[in-house]
């Protein structure tokens, strides 16, 4: 790996735009019926439609690349400032999203809150009762609700929501009608093949072929009988459920809270985690970048030539959402190794185009043209990778900023999650230029943009933030 600092033209060209002002598959296919529900509580107020022409950020970090990129975010000149901070029934894991001008907010108390521009209250829905620690034999989200990222899907008007409820836990697939909050459709997520309560959905839902994707890993401390799992569902909530398993005795998680990452054919790049196999035992696709098709059948795979030391070790790939990056695919996990590799043939076992030494990387990433910004354990590192999948290091953030990044009106905004702050850095040398206070935060939050809008999930609600 090479360090070019700033030097390189094509990191210009990206702090340009960023200132811009203005095959194993095989597992069942299940049908469950779809269920109807009580409407939501409306609170009285402003129209719900949306007042304005700025885009949407509908998923997490905005489309399902997973870019984390806002174009249309006013220049940031000044510091953050807190404007309000909205204190929900539950904790918030999970990105918020802006639809039709309104911000929707989901919380581990398995509510749904959509707030007008004015951050007013435009409906509230509670889907049920989630599930306390004490039906699980581990994990480290009390209760255990809605932890990952919805989506919404324009064509219908839906927002989709994977909810965990209690006694004893299990999973479904909620479809909200955006105007009103209402529940059009609801869909078991539990199909056969693994035990339901070691099954935890943390990763972000996304939306391919006529289906929403919804990835499943485990539990933090690994316990039970899971195994990393995607369920594709069709967006009216008829027909049949698809999805694929890794086949792995056991574990293989899908669990990085980006979800999957969908490229230009509709086809989903996951990662996974540690399996079962170890030296000695069968490759199990664990450790691994997949690369499925809207089918939930493999189209190709990589993983490390490590792949079974690293599984002894827990240090798989599993805990970084691939990043697409032009003709590649960027990957870190928990070893502190990175890897490129190339889209259209990712290079099976050991065949990688490039690797090199970089850090250890948890939750997701944001890519502007060439560059991918890592969310590093020890401060977040700016990437290039040049047209022969070589990585060359820009910079790197101060060690406590390792929040998952997001791009927009020439700055760089991540978390410090220990000093429940948002910084704010320049994109030429990485450096803090503005921070603010938001309260605390899980590991693994990440702002959503809107305008000049900084939206950052906290522990207790919503935080947001204004640039300026």
């Amino acid at each position: 790996m090479h360090n070019r600092g700033m030097r390189s033209a094509a990191a210009v060209v990206a702090v340009l735009l960023l200132a811009g002002c203005t095959s194993t598959s095989d597992s069942p296919t299940v049908s469950s019926p779809a269920t109807a529900a009580p409407a939501s509580t409306r609170t009285p107020g402003p129209s719900s439609s949306r007042p304005g022409a700025l885009p949407d950020w509908p998923t997490y970090h905005g489309d399902l690349q997973r870019t984390g990129v806002s174009t249309t975010m006013p220049a940031a000149t000044g510091a953050p400032r807190l404007r309000q901070s909205l204190k929900l029934d539950g904790q918030v894991y999970a990105s918020p999203l802006v639809v039709r001008g309104m911000t929707v907010v989901a919380t581990e108390n398995d509510t749904v809150y959509a707030f007008d521009q004015k951050h007013r209250q435009v409906w509230k829905q509670h889907l049920g009762a989630p599930s306390p620690a004490q039906e699980r034999d581990c994990g480290n989200i009390d209760p255990l609700g809605i932890t990952g990222t919805p989506v919404f899907d324009v064509e219908t008007g839906l927002v989709f929501v994977a909810a965990e409820y209690g006694g004893p836990p299990r999973h479904e697939l909620v479809a909200l009608d955006v105007s009103n909050g209402s529940i059009r459709w609801r869909r078991s997520l539990d199909l056969p093949g693994v035990e339901t309560k070691a099954m935890q959905e943390r990763g972000a839902l996304t939306i391919s072929g006529g289906r929403v994707w919804v990835p499943f890993g485990g539990l933090s401390g690994d316990c039970g009988g899971y195994k990393g799992r995607v369920i594709g569902m069709p967006l009216d909530g008829s027909g049949d459920a698809i999805a694929y398993t890794v086949p792995t005795t056991r574990e293989a998680g899908i669990w990085t809270p980006p979800g999957p990452s969908v490229d230009a054919a509709g086809h989903l790049f996951v990662s996974v985690g540690n399996g079962e196999s170890g030296p000695g035992d069968p490759y199990d696709y664990s450790d691994s970048v997949l690369e499925l098709g809207t089918n939930a059948k493999l189209v190709d795979s990589y993983s490390p030539s490590t792949w079974a030391a690293d599984n002894a070790s827990d240090l798989d790939l599993g805990s970084q959402g691939p990043a697409l990056v032009a003709k590649w695919v960027f990957i870190a996990g928990k070893s502190g190794t990175a890897y490129v590799l190339r889209q259209g043939h990712l290079g099976g076992i050991g065949g990688e185009v490039s690797s090199a030494d970089l850090c250890r990387s948890f939750g997701g990433t944001a890519v502007l043209g060439d560059v991918v910004y890592v969310p590093c354990t020890n401060g977040v590192r700016a990437v290039r990778i040049d047209g022969n999948g070589t990585m060359h290091v820009l910079w790197r953030a101060s060690e406590s900023i390792t929040g998952s990044p997001v791009v927009g009106g020439g700055r760089i905004w991540t978390l410090d999650p220990k000093a429940g702050t948002l910084r704010a850095l320049d994109p030429r040398t990485g450096r803090s230029v503005g921070q603010v206070q938001v309260g605390q935060t899980s590991r693994f939050a990440t702002p959503a943009l809107y305008g000049n809008q900084i939206l950052v999930p906290t522990l207790a609600g919503l935080a947001v933030v204004t640039s300026s």
